[in-house]
């Protein structure tokens, strides 16, 4: 036998395979066992002309049933009821379809940021002195009016302008005693009128000077009210409080100023002060650190709220109010001082924050400037979206708040900013009486700011999770009984969390399609499909 081989025309030559021999032997052992079969003889070459040729010899009524039901296995899926839950198919998520408007969208990415002059408030010491005590704690959340702290006053200037002022007022009392002792003289003629007038003109004296240590007072920060204070007990204002300022309310600006730490005001003064010991309600009690020592004692008892005596009669009302008020939950972000330590003006205190309004802020790129300009002059409202596919939670109705005029010259984005309203989530008060609140939205979250740039009417709008993709085709799942239909659909467009489907007749509205688990059902379809048993399975050819 020829072993050499070789090819022609690009083909490797039978003639010297070198197992053609073999072949042929294959052949003859083949005839010799047709020559004792039964059916040897019989014409069989129409049955075996192809792979399809038995099919072929059915009838045609036969042949097209068998195609109908391979083809609804194909594309029907039966889905128990246990399958449903694990796809979580409730009524939810098992819906008729409805047309409705459209709006497409640009995605731009996007943070969260704080509202600027508005999220944070920076408290600082408004004169030099020493704190006494700490009311409030990091990460407590306290209402406006609410006390913060205590300072002993050590501030030179004050100081002084109140020992002088002091002064001047007991150099007035004691020219009035000589005037009305003067007076009667005057009258019996004992003492001229000379020395009276002399006396009343000492008097005026002293009033004018008192009028102008009053102005230096008020430039120090106090009040009316406690300036008129110091005129009636004649002693110094050595203790301030600070407290919580109102984000909007400015009526209520002055020092909280007192005698000495913890001196007690009379019934009725007490119980219309509102300045106390933060997220605490209003009893009878003694002095808060007294009750501080008694907590540790006794876990238990809840914490005091002793009034703090306070002079500013006039601004109580307005104080009482904002205490009151939790529209506006201040959380006490950073405390920079602690008890003991010594302050002068304009030194930080803490830092408040209120979360209630913030924004976010989006990055586009210059390109984009004219869609951000057109939703703005339409007045168009804005969406976000924060999360990924299934697990994204869509914020609605937003409102553009401003641009900015300039580009960055570093990353080539215009920046842009939307209001943001916030939502408690949770709120929680210790044994202590701190309280604590959790918000539903942070600074430095990212999410997706979805731009508007046109909207369309009469749409079939269904979830990203309602549509999977097969290679070139996109299906979804029709409920009909127990079982899913799958659907080959037209893509109009297709965002971060929803596609637009054609209206083309592949659905009509009032159809039912699983709102969600799409890729899953497709996995099982084809699974169905590639699974069946093979009928030659055994025979062994």
């Amino acid at each position: 036998m020829d072993t050499a081989g070789g090819f022609l025309n690009g083909r490797f030559t039978t003639g010297s395979w070198p197992f053609a021999g073999l072949a042929s032997s294959t052949e003859e052992q083949h005839s010799e066992c047709l020559a004792g079969d039964d059916h040897a003889g019989h014409d069989h070459s129409d049955l075996s002309k192809s792979p399809f040729a038995r099919a072929n010899a059915q009838p045609a009524e036969a042949r097209e049933s068998e195609h109908d039901h391979a083809h609804s296995d194909a594309a029907s899926l039966l889905v128990s009821e246990a399958a449903k839950k694990n796809l979580g198919l409730t009524e939810k998520f098992l819906q008729p379809i409805e047309l409705r408007s459209f709006t497409r969208t640009l995605s731009v990415p996007s943070i969260i940021v704080d509202n600027p002059g508005r999220t944070r408030l920076l408290v600082s010491a408004p004169m030099t002195g020493i704190v006494t005590h700490v009311h409030a704690v990091t990460g407590e959340a306290i209402k406006p009016g609410d006390l913060i702290l205590e300072m002993r006053l050590t501030h030179e200037d004050l100081v002084t302008a109140q020992k002088e002022y002091l002064q001047t007022l007991g150099d007035r009392d004691i020219e009035l005693k000589q005037i009305a002792r003067i007076e009667g003289l005057a009258t019996a003629g004992a003492v001229s009128n000379k020395t009276l007038i002399d006396r009343q003109f000492s008097r005026d004296k002293l009033e004018s000077q008192l009028r102008s240590q009053r102005e230096a007072l008020r430039l120090h920060g106090l009040s009316d009210q406690q300036i008129s204070h110091i005129d009636e007990q004649r002693r110094l204002l050595t203790e301030i409080q600070i407290v919580a300022p109102h984000p909007d309310d400015h009526s209520d600006e002055e020092l909280h100023l007192s005698l000495q730490k913890g001196q007690k005001l009379s019934a009725q003064s007490a119980s219309a002060n509102p300045f106390r010991v933060a997220s605490v309600a209003e009893h009878d009690g003694s002095h808060p650190a007294t009750q501080q020592k008694n907590l540790q004692q006794k876990n238990t008892q809840p914490r005091s709220t002793q009034l703090e005596a306070t002079l500013s009669a006039a601004s109580l009302p307005a104080a009482m109010q904002h205490s009151a008020d939790d529209s506006h939950l201040l959380v006490l972000q950073d405390l920079h001082v602690q008890k003991g330590q010594i302050v002068t003006a304009g030194d930080a205190l803490c830092v408040l924050a209120d979360y209630k309004e913030l924004l976010i802020e989006g990055q586009a790129f210059e390109a984009e400037a004219n869609v951000i300009a057109k939703a703005k002059l339409a007045n168009w409202s804005i969406e976000a979206v924060m999360g990924d596919n299934s697990d994204a939670s869509r914020i609605k109705n937003l409102q553009l708040s401003r641009v900015d005029n300039e580009i960055d010259p570093a990353t080539r984005t215009l920046k842009f900013y939307v209001a943001l309203s916030n939502e408690l989530v949770d709120e929680s008060v210790t044994p202590e009486g701190q309280r604590h609140v959790t918000w539903k939205y942070r600074t430095g979250q990212r999410l997706q700011i979805l731009l508007p740039v046109e909207q369309w009417t009469e749409q079939i709008v269904l979830p990203i999770d309602a549509v999977v993709r097969e290679g070139l085709d996109s299906y979804v799942f029709q409920q009909n009984g127990d079982h899913f239909e799958r659907v080959a659909v037209h893509e109009v467009y297709r965002d971060q969390t929803q596609v637009v489907i054609g209206n083309d007749g592949a659905l009509y509205p009032g159809d039912v399609v699983a709102m969600r688990g799409a890729y899953q059902m497709q996995l099982a379809l084809k699974n169905q499909v590639g699974g069946a048993v093979d009928p030659h399975a055994g025979h062994n050819h």
